[in-house]
């Protein structure tokens, strides 16, 4: 029910990425040699870097650890080709795919390398949107159904005293809120399809939509149960999120600027 902007499969690429910049050590003596084959210490290296990017300390215990998993992948691997498994069409399928995304993830990478998001740009994107900002949000609840007639139906059992919770969890067809009595905690309106925040808006504390409300999702039966000021959070708070949004938007640029130049036939 929420209105939400696609990411681009280009940024989700780059943002759970390897760690890029482990550094040459292909020419380093290899972490291990299995049946022959060596495995190069380059390996060893970007596992590492990727593994103390989330937080996991630099110790033996974890160095052995990825040595283990290299070696275990390396033997895998051998016996997988000694069975002729690589040369299946759905294999190198899958091996081309990942090579494709490894260059993306690189391309991308190099490029916010030489190009930052600059902390002027994160301002002034973050005072951009702080006055765009709603000056309310809105604490509310619905029932979402099909059929308009039933969501009538729900109304006026609700003005006899049925328990909107209740209802919400038996009927309603938005499995992210009916487990919560159709709670849909605190939120600011653009959060909401049009018609759905249009009638929000509108409404008291403590009222019902009467008539229910439509959207290309069903029939929403409303209620308003509290309303309070907006407070923006500080630039502090949100950084990562406007760093993130500032990505996005340079990724859509750079891939439509390829596509302008491209030959697609």
């Amino acid at each position: 029910m929420l209105n939400t902007t696609k990411i681009p499969l280009l940024l989700l690429v780059l943002a759970g990425s390897l760690a890029v910049g482990a550094g040459n050590a292909q020419n380093a003596t290899p972490v291990a040699r299995v049946n022959g084959v060596a495995i190069p210490q380059s390996r060893m290296d970007l596992l590492l870097l990727n593994a103390t990017a989330q937080g996991q300390p630099d110790t033996p215990d974890l160095r052995n650890r990825i040595r283990e998993e290299l070696i275990t992948r390396e033997m895998v691997a051998q016996e997988a080709a000694r069975r002729g498994l690589d040369k299946r069409p759905e294999v190198t399928t899958q091996i081309e795919l990942q090579r494709q995304g490894i260059l993306v993830n690189a391309y991308l990478q190099d490029y916010f390398k030489k190009n930052p998001i600059s902390d002027d740009a994160v301002k002034n994107e973050y005072e951009r949107q702080k006055a765009q900002a709603p000056d309310k949000e809105y604490k509310a609840r619905h029932i979402l159904v099909k059929e308009e007639a039933e969501a009538k139906q729900i109304i006026a059992q609700l003005k006899k005293g049925a328990l909107f919770e209740k209802i919400a969890a038996e009927k309603s067809e938005d499995q992210g809120s009916k487990g919560q009595g159709g709670d849909l905690n605190w939120s600011a309106p653009g959060r909401y399809v049009p018609p759905f925040a249009e009638a929000l808006k509108k409404l008291k504390k403590g009222q019902l939509t009467d008539p229910p409300v439509q959207s290309q999702f069903g029939w929403h039966v409303i209620r308003l149960d509290d309303e309070r000021a907006f407070k923006v959070p500080s630039l502090e708070q949100v950084k990562p999120q406007v760093q993130q949004q500032l990505q996005q938007q340079t990724v859509t640029k750079i891939v439509s600027d390829l596509r302008a130049k491209a030959k697609v036939e």
